[in-house]
């Protein structure tokens, strides 16, 4: 019969247990020995992914008391083989596993510019293509009341429209009034440029720069910010920097959503 061998230390000095909570997706905690504090991105066997704010990824052992979860020292497990919870698209809806792209409807959503029609892509893409909602790009909107006239907005063919730096007061302003036809919607955000509608610190800087008028926007923020005079390279470097609608701005994510109901309601 093997001996008792009772535990002789001071009760100060045990430990005292400490939860264990299952190391989901987006659940946020701080590693104890270095601060790193992430979002739960990955958890294989015997490890945990960790994304900080800024979209920098670490690895780290899931050790006994090795995580902070709002303050308090937890213990990090692999979740639980069981039913996963549904996953999302890049805009938080629902995703559809083997969805097929619906036929094209006749209704459309108009941006402005390139770079406006590659931000709603990788965030609304899925939900675009389920909806069967073509998004294009017009290039600016000085010539938006003939485009609409051109496009013959029906109630089986609305027309969305997505307009920079809609702000009372504005050039954009007054053209957007101008268009009244029942069957389109002209909705706009704050930004000058819709690379101010990407959160400045999903791209790793703590504010968009200030740019004097009359200096190209693109060129006076990327001169501001020590990169190089390649506004291309640069909204490449801005767009890689999106992974869902959480690195967007409020004043674009409703505007969005607020078309793509209109388009196929």
């Amino acid at each position: 019969m093997r001996a008792y061998d009772p535990d002789l230390t001071p009760s100060w000095k045990r430990s005292a247990p400490v939860p264990e909570v299952p190391a989901e997706p987006d659940l946020v905690v701080e590693e104890v020995s270095t601060g790193f504090c992430g979002a739960v991105i990955g958890c294989e066997a015997g490890t945990v992914t960790l994304e900080d704010r800024f979209g920098k990824h670490r690895v780290f052992p899931l050790t006994p008391r090795g995580f902070l979860l709002e303050g308090r020292t937890v213990t990090l497990v692999r979740p639980s083989a069981g039913p996963s919870r549904p996953s999302r698209t890049a805009s938080g809806s629902i995703a559809v596993p083997g969805a097929r792209a619906r036929v094209a409807r006749a209704g459309r959503i108009y941006v402005e510019g390139r770079h406006d029609a590659e931000l709603v892509e990788r965030v609304w893409g899925d939900d675009l293509r389920i909806e069967g909602v073509v998004v294009e790009y017009l290039e600016g909107v000085d010539d938006l009341p003939a485009i609409v006239r051109d496009f013959g907005p029906g109630p089986d063919a609305r027309l969305g429209v997505l307009v920079d730096h809609l702000v009372p007061g504005s050039k954009e302003s007054r053209i957007a009034a101008s268009v009244t036809d029942a069957h389109t919607l002209v909705v706009g955000h704050p930004y000058i440029d819709i690379w101010e509608a990407v959160k400045p610190s999903s791209v790793g800087i703590r504010a968009w720069p200030s740019v004097p008028h009359g200096q190209d926007w693109k060129t006076g923020v990327c001169r501001a910010l020590g990169w190089p005079d390649n506004t291309g390279a640069a909204w490449q470097h801005i767009l890689s920097k999106v992974t869902s609608y959480k690195d967007l701005e409020p004043e674009l994510l409703g505007r969005v959503e607020e078309l793509i109901d209109f388009v196929t309601g």
